[in-house]
């Protein structure tokens, strides 16, 4: 049972928009960043919602590694792509920018894809994805980010947590939609188990020894010193099929890097060799296909829909009650929620608290009674 205090939907929104223009952001860029960190919470993602809006968003702009204006210069355009370099900006912004682009390009010529390069933290790659599934389209994207994956048979880390992300519409009220990193946890979680006081399950992060660690807040050190990495999908080893997630990383690597002639793996560390504080210079990849060009958006629905739940009426395992299709978790988190807010812990108040009486915003939340 929930036992964090709930902070209202527009009171979370309001408040995150506002402290963005207070740090320079543009008012509809600030409401687009602000909506994608939201729409995190709204699906019970809390790895990638409002707890890290101070220490990934905020706290860089102060930094200099994420610069709040994003400009926005388009290397590349033909009918159906378009390349565009983010030059360090809200890599948020820019990948609105992109879907919106590739869904018009795809209305018209069936399929569309981007690539993104020079850019920041993007938040939920589901976001995205969720843009074409909403006009009733199929989205795929794919990011690169900070080394924290190790090869099979490595412990270096070496790529990052590399989602590979896929939104399909269905004739259901939400789509079904894979929105995970190829490690077996993402530096996300870690964060959040960090902030509250938990420890990383075993076997989720090697040390350079090739030892297990658990303790959450030497594993976040770690990972900067490169101490640490995170395992593949499948874990160390070949035992359970590492390699498998190693490879799905690289292809998310490859293809947020190459085709956008970016950088990748030790580039995207955020600091430079002497250790100081440097752009990030991310990429990011898109694709959106509309089912129209091939058997029509209703067909590919219907059918969807009927793949979902003939999996979900299937043969359960002894003691458990469902089967769940990736979305549906998210949904219900949504259903449940969305009259409540979003819940935060001590941790995440003490940021809000903080940033307000910096900026000195007229906000009083709801933990504070």
């Amino acid at each position: 049972m929930e036992t964090r205090p709930y902070v209202a939907w527009d009171v979370i929104t309001s408040f995150m928009i506002d402290v963005f223009k207070a740090y320079g952001v543009p008012e509809e860029d600030a409401k687009i960043c602000a909506d994608v960190l939201v729409e995190s919470d709204r699906r019970g993602i809390e790895s990638h919602g409002c707890n890290r809006f101070k220490p990934i968003y905020i706290d860089r702009i102060e930094r200099g590694t994420l610069l709040p204006v994003t400009n926005v210069e388009i290397l590349k355009e033909t009918p159906t792509t378009v390349v565009m370099d983010a030059h360090d900006g809200m890599g948020m912004v820019a990948s609105h920018q992109m879907m919106e682009m590739l869904i018009e390009k795809a209305k018209t010529y069936g399929m569309a894809g981007g690539a993104i390069r020079n850019s920041t933290h993007y938040g939920i790659a589901g976001y995205w994805t969720g843009m074409a599934a909403k006009e009733g389209m199929i989205g795929i994207t794919g990011t690169n980010a900070r080394p924290s994956i190790a090869p099979t048979y490595g412990v270096e880390n070496m790529m990052g947590t590399n989602p590979l992300t896929f939104s399909l519409p269905t004739d259901e009220e939400f789509p079904f939609c894979i929105d995970c990193a190829t490690s077996t946890v993402q530096r996300g979680k870690i964060e959040y188990y960090a902030r509250e006081g938990k420890p990383t399950p075993a076997g989720m992060v090697i040390a350079r020894d090739g030892s297990v660690m658990t303790d959450s807040e030497e594993i976040l050190k770690a990972l900067v010193s490169g101490e640490a990495a995170l395992a593949p999908l499948g874990g160390a080893g070949d035992e359970m099929c590492g390699y498998k997630g190693y490879g799905y990383a690289a292809v998310v690597e490859i293809l947020s890097a190459a085709l956008a002639g970016g950088q990748f793996m030790k580039a995207l560390t955020g600091v430079d060799e002497n250790g100081d504080p440097q752009m990030y210079h991310l990429g990011h990849f898109f694709f959106v296909v509309d089912p129209d060009a091939f058997m029509g958006r209703e067909t590919f629905k219907k059918i969807a829909g009927d793949i979902c739940r003939t999996l979900r009426a299937s043969q359960k395992a002894p003691g458990q009650e469902r089967i769940y299709t990736a979305g549906e978790k998210e949904y219900l988190a949504w259903l449940d929620r969305k009259d409540k807010g979003v819940p935060v812990g001590k941790a995440v108040q003490d940021e809000l608290t903080a940033l307000r009486d910096k900026l000195n915003l007229p906000y009083h939340f709801t933990f504070e009674s």
